[in-house]
């Protein structure tokens, strides 16, 4: 760190994406999460115009916190978790302020535990990537 400093972890894409890829990945393997990902994107993601179609093998964009707020995930997955991501989208869906950056890490991380299903780890993890919050370290 000494010899790279103010060197961070990449931001994030889109922090509603982020954060129920986190989600998705509690306590499951990473292939797991991402079999369980393509079935969500496939079942309500965006599908791309045919011409563009097949760039890097992408046929879908993710669903926004709309399309996911009222849609049914029973994808395979515990009910808890389909009720965290449901809540997040809800949540998201009415205020997209969600995951603007607070005065503070621990506002900040505070507004993010409140959501169902969002534990430390996945609440500093969000920070971290999709605030950018320098002092974020999901530990948990």
């Amino acid at each position: 760190m000494a010899a790279r400093p103010g060197l961070r972890v990449p931001g994030a894409w889109d922090g509603f994406e982020l954060a129920v890829r986190a989600i998705f990945g509690q306590q499951i393997t990473v292939p797991a999460a991402t079999r369980l990902l393509g079935k969500l994107v496939l079942a309500h993601g965006t599908l791309l115009p045919e011409e563009m179609r097949g760039i890097d093998g992408l046929t879908h964009v993710f669903p926004s916190p709309a399309q996911l707020a009222g849609a049914d995930l029973q994808l395979g997955m515990p009910r808890a978790r389909v009720a965290a991501v449901t809540s997040l989208a809800k949540a998201l869906a009415a205020d997209p302020a969600i995951f603007s950056p607070a005065p503070a890490l621990k506002l900040a991380i505070t507004k993010l535990r409140a959501l169902p299903g969002i534990g430390e780890w996945t609440a500093q993890y969000i920070a971290m990537r999709e605030l950018r919050e320098p002092d974020a370290f999901p530990a948990a």
